[in-house]
This record gives C-alpha cells, sequence and structure tokens, in this order.
C-alpha cells in the first residue's frame, strides 16, 4: 500500500536505516541476547547516522525534522528483528520531555548528548505495586535546601541498566494524588542511585529493563524538570505520543511478521503441495492481510493528526488498543501457519511471538485504555 506521508527524502533516510540495521546490528542480535543488552557502540553508531532524537533543533545538536523521521527508525527497528534498540523509549518518550519542560541549561547539558548517542535515558514511573496508576507512586523527593533528597524504588524500567540519565517519577511536596508528582533528572552515578539486576523476561531478551533504587539520593534543586507538582500533566500530555510510538511498532511487526509468513507458505509442502495452496492457509492469511491494512490506515491517520498537533488521548488509546491486540493475534496467528517451525527461536516469528505480549501492557495496559474511551462515552 502506497503511503502518501513520506516523500523521496524520508525514503532515503529510510534505506539508510534499514541498511545500518542489517549490517551493524542483525550480525550481533544472538550476542546481545546472551548478554541482556545491545553494545553501547551501536547507539553511538545511531547517533553519527541521525537517527537519535531528529526532531530536537539544530541549536542543540540535532537536525529539526519532524516526527515522521522517528516513525521510520521506529518501523524498521521493529522490521529488524532486533529487540534491544531502545532508540522509541529515548526519541520519542523520554527525551521530549527534557525538551518540552527543560530549562535551557538543561537543555544545554544533556541535549546533544542524547542526539549523539553518548547519553542513554530511561524514564523510570511504574513502581512494584503501582503499575500504570501513576497517581500512587511511592518514590518520594523530599525539598532539602538547594538540594532533594530522593527516595524510593523502580522497576520493569527500560534502557535501566545502560541509561545515563534517568526522568524518575516522584511526589513531591505537600500535595496530594496527581497534584503532588514531579519530574526530576537523575544522572548514573549520583551517590545512593543503585540499578538492580536485569531482569529475565519472556522475550525481549536484548533489552535491558530494570529494577532502580533510590536512597537518599540528592540531587540539586535544577534538576526538578519543569515545575514542581506539575509533573502528572507533563506525563498526560506527552501520553498520546508514546501511544502512537507502541501502535507504529505494532503494524511494522505485524506487517513484517506476515510478509515472512507468505514467503514460508509459499515454499514449505505439506501432502505433496505448497501450504499456500490449502484454503485455510489462504484465507487466513486474507483476513489477517485485510486486518493489517485497516491498522496501517489507521496508525497513518493518527500520525497525520499528531503531525498537525491534534492527536488527543482518547484517539491514541483507541490507536494503541487495536494495533497492539492485532499484533498479538496476528503473530499467533502466524506461528501457527508456521507449525512446529513456528517454535524455534531461530525464526522471526517466534521471537516476535515473545516480543508482542508486552505491547498490550506498557505504556498503559490496554485495560486502562478502555477506561479512557469508555468514560468519554459515558460522560
Amino acid at each position: 500500500m502506497k503511503r502518501k506521508l513520506f516523500d523521496s527524502d524520508h525514503e532515503q533516510f529510510r534505506a539508510s536505516v534499514r541498511k545500518f540495521l542489517a549490517e551493524e546490528a542483525a550480525p550481533h542480535r544472538e550476542a546481545w541476547e546472551k548478554d541482556g543488552q545491545v553494545s553501547r557502540e551501536i547507539w553511538r553508531r545511531a547517533g553519527e547516522l541521525g537517527m537519535l532524537c531528529p526532531t530536537i533543533p539544530e541549536e542543540y545538536g540535532g537536525v529539526g525534522v519532524d516526527f515522521r523521521y522517528n516513525v521510520i527508525v521506529d518501523e524498521e527497528v521493529a522490521r529488524c528483528g532486533v529487540s534491544g534498540l531502545g532508540f522509541g523509549l529515548h526519541s520519542d518518550i523520554s527525551v521530549p520531555y527534557l525538551l518540552a519542560y527543560g530549562t535551557e541549561a538543561q537543555k544545554q547539558k544533556y541535549l546533544p548528548g542524547c542526539i549523539d548517542g553518548s547519553i542513554i535515558t530511561a524514564i523510570a514511573m511504574t513502581e512494584p505495586g503501582t503499575g500504570s496508576d501513576l497517581q500512587s507512586v511511592k518514590t518520594f523527593a523530599r525539598k532539602e535546601g538547594d538540594e532533594f533528597v530522593l527516595n524510593g524504588s523502580k522497576t520493569f524500567i527500560t534502557n535501566g541498566q545502560m541509561a545515563d540519565l534517568v526522568f524518575v517519577v516522584a511526589k513531591s511536596g505537600d500535595g496530594e494524588g496527581a497534584k503532588a508528582v514531579s519530574l526530576f533528572l537523575v544522572e548514573a552515578g549520583t551517590p545512593g542511585f543503585t540499578k538492580g539486576k536485569n531482569l529475565e523476561k519472556i522475550g525481549l531478551k536484548s533489552q535491558d529493563t530494570s529494577e532502580l533504587f533510590f536512597q537518599d539520593v540528592r540531587i540539586p534543586a535544577d534538576n526538578l524538570l519543569g515545575e514542581a507538582g506539575m509533573g502528572f500533566i507533563y506525563l498526560m500530555q506527552e501520553l498520546s505520543q508514546e501511544r502512537l510510538s507502541v501502535a507504529v511498532a505494532a503494524v511494522a511487526v505485524s506487517e513484517w511478521i506476515l510478509e515472512e509468513t507468505v514467503n514460508y507458505v509459499k515454499e514449505r509442502h505439506a501432502f505433496g503441495r505448497p501450504i499456500a495452496a490449502l484454503q485455510n492457509t489462504q484465507f487466513k492469511l486474507a483476513e489477517l492481510s485485510a486486518e493489517a491494512t485497516q491498522a496501517r490506515i489507521f496508525v497513518d491517520y493518527c500520525l497525520e493528526q499528531h503531525l498537525a498537533g491534534e492527536l488527543d488521548q482518547v484517539l491514541a488509546a483507541k490507536l494503541k488498543l487495536l494495533t497492539t491486540d492485532l499484533q498479538c493475534k496476528l503473530v499467533d496467528e502466524c506461528l501457527q501457519l508456521h507449525g512446529g517451525y513456528g517454535y524455534m527461536w531461530e525464526y522471526p516469528v517466534a521471537r516476535a511471538f515473545a516480543d508482542s505480549r508486552v505491547q498490550k501492557i506498557y505504556a498503559g495496559t490496554n485495560e486502562i485504555m478502555k477506561l479512557i474511551i469508555g468514560r468519554t462515552l459515558i460522560s
């Protein structure tokens, strides 16, 4: 399906990203899966090619293009089959908070490194026992003179092991609920800030995902991001882009695995003929292809809305819900068409099956998406 969102410059950039990932990322997949994380060198190389934070303005070392370039990176990373390239979390989710709410001094200090790959970021929201309920975080930042003293813990933090700069969601001041939430910048190596083990997951084997601990971590008051007590509002304002990013990857994986499966059933024979000749195979692939096309059109529509500054939380929630549900369904059906080979880790469909399931959990569980949508229908 021809997509009208991208011109020749975009496609040239896509070709360079795809070539880079094929040559410099894919060959290391198995080693990185064993290590539980990718190399720092791949981040540096991605920075050199302009793949990190391409929307950052030129005065901070960026190229100042629009979000379509982020989308291209997200799609090509999804298609390359290397699960640990946390570029999307870095470029689409955490660094935009710094650009939107940071002081000029904070931007000058951190943004150039975020762009060239020397600074890897993470955002620490989730805590044991809180899940998607950001208003109930227990991590607390107490003001003492010109410092904040941070105490608490976080879990399931993407890029957590490799992160040089962590955006920490914490309560501060005397407010209650959402009004008490603030965002803080915490550098790796700050006394009292420690990283727990790299968590062993069902999938995303080369993506470092960590526990983080803060014990009397003293940070300058200047490390408050934006205004105290505004953290929850900041998070809500940026979540639409995060959910769009998740949906972009979901549809890219769906299209890639469908393509891999079509090629497989043409080559695989059973009962004296290709599996592709069986009516059940054709019907199943037709159904999945139609649903993938539907999802692609929805993603591109939402991307148009986002570029125009008009993507609202409800539409983003619908997008995230539908595309991640489809991804899990499609990959499962494609695995079935592979038969026993689909259960072998060497096949992309097996790895995609393990990696896809978390899509319905992070960026707000799909149950939360239904709450967001449902409340608008009965209000």
